[in-house]
């Protein structure tokens, strides 16, 4: 499979502090990984190494240089603009005309069920609605790789359900997923792969269907202990 990021021995400090340690990953296109552990493990740093947001302090990361990419935050910005507007600026930004930037942007919003705001002032939107918002402006740079960070937390149960059939039909579509979540179930119904992360190293990374399906206390006894809620 076609590799669209890899990182060799990634290490990240800030200062005194280490952040990631020797990380080894790589995400071949196509694929849905999900990160998880727990809180201050380590998951949103990697992946903005993986955005190119934070530069390793050692170690090697490589990726196609044609690989058009894109992030969705935990906590979405908005201008304050139409929803239209927010989505249409990134394209803009990257060179596409404005009339073309404003359509493709009306494209996306219809996409993620949001074209009856699109005049709306993003800022009155709901937090669901505004993670879609993150979403619609995310696809409307037509990702190869979406990275996302807690996609749905804080969100009601309707919400979360609106967000993962978005990104599941954003994965059938061919898009690879790289996403942080604390949401076990979630991961289950979403990810073709794990990777369990502990105070910045990565004690586990394997397909879905084995993280949760077998015993790993020789693969990861840290990750067998986070599964039971021992860890967390």
């Amino acid at each position: 499979m076609t590799t669209c990021v890899q990182l060799r021995g990634v290490e990240l400090r800030f200062g005194a502090v280490r952040a990631l340690h020797g990380v080894e990953l790589r995400i071949a296109a196509g694929e849905r990984v999900a990160l998880i552990g727990a809180n201050g493990s380590g998951k949103s740093t990697l992946l903005r190494v993986l955005h190119g947001l934070l530069r390793p302090t050692s170690g090697a990361m490589s990726c196609d240089p044609a690989l058009r990419q894109a992030m969705v935050f935990q906590r979405p910005f908005a201008l304050r603009a139409s929803a239209v507007f927010n989505v249409a600026l990134a394209p803009w930004l990257r060179g596409t005309a404005w009339p073309q930037a404003r359509q493709d942007a009306l494209l996306a919003l219809g996409r993620v069920g949001l074209a009856a705001q699109a005049l709306r002032n993003a800022r009155t939107l709901s937090a669901g609605q505004l993670q879609r918002l993150a979403l619609a402006r995310a696809w409307a740079l037509k990702p190869q790789l979406l990275l996302l960070d807690e996609p749905t937390a804080s969100l009601d149960p309707h919400a979360k359900r609106e967000v993962e059939a978005l990104m599941a039909d954003f994965a059938a579509a061919g898009m690879t997923l790289v996403f942080a979540s604390h949401n076990l179930g979630q991961v289950k119904r979403l990810a073709t792969r794990v990777v369990y992360i502990e105070q910045g190293r990565l004690l586990a990374d394997l397909p879905v269907q084995e993280f949760f399906g077998g015993p790993l206390g020789r693969t990861s006894p840290e990750a067998e202990l986070f599964l039971k809620g021992e860890l967390g």
